[in-house]
């Protein structure tokens, strides 16, 4: 229990629910770092020894167990400094905040293709206005040959080369300029994979 200051009376530390709910924040943490995949807990700034405990952590499937070993897990990130604590709390804030700038580029990214094929020249002309750098005449071959796979019941090459142009022109320099600025690799994590066709 905690005592008393004789000459204020005030009590002396932090409560009980105070330090109840600093543990359960940082087992939420923990439990968040567990869920990230390698490349994401690699540009976080955590100590190599929690490293280990959240990669065993991972490991486990049995419902029991992975409880129990979170416990222990948040229990070994309590022993870190605050400022640790702090620093990967951060890390995580500005890693969701360019995660969410880079969803909203791929949606205007697919918004744009689906205008080049449904509009031809005229959304193929807006799209020059903003970005004169793109290849006017190998956008429009990349716009017929998607429509004519469309057509023919084809596999979909043109249409996802598409988007790779589009990805050229709106994501990689967005990304380019935020690891200029922030010295983050997150340009490294957007493959041009298409998950999104």
């Amino acid at each position: 229990m905690r005592g008393r200051d004789q000459e204020t009376g005030e009590f002396l530390g932090e409560s009980r629910s105070q330090n109840r709910r600093e543990a359960l924040e940082v087992l939420a943490l923990g439990e968040t770092l567990v869920e990230l995949t390698p490349a994401q807990l690699a540009r976080l700034p955590i100590p190599e020894g929690m490293l280990e405990h959240i990669e065993y952590t991972k490991r486990i499937t049995s419902h029991g167990a992975r409880k129990r070993q979170l416990a222990f897990l948040a229990k070994q990130m309590r022993r870190e400094e605050d400022e640790t604590l702090d620093a990967i709390r951060n890390a995580l804030d500005a890693n969701s905040e360019t995660s969410r700038r880079e969803v909203a580029i791929m949606n205007r990214m697919e918004r744009w293709r689906e205008r080049l094929l449904a509009e031809g020249d005229v959304a193929l002309g807006e799209l020059l206005d903003e970005h004169p750098e793109a290849d006017r005449q190998g956008l429009r071959t990349l716009v017929r040959n998607a429509l004519a796979e469309k057509a023919k019941n084809k596999p979909p090459r043109a249409y996802r080369e598409i988007y790779q142009v589009l990805r050229e022109l709106m994501l990689v320099p967005v990304l380019s300029a935020a690891a200029e600025v922030g010295g983050d690799d997150d340009a490294d994590d957007v493959d041009g994979d298409d998950a999104q066709d």
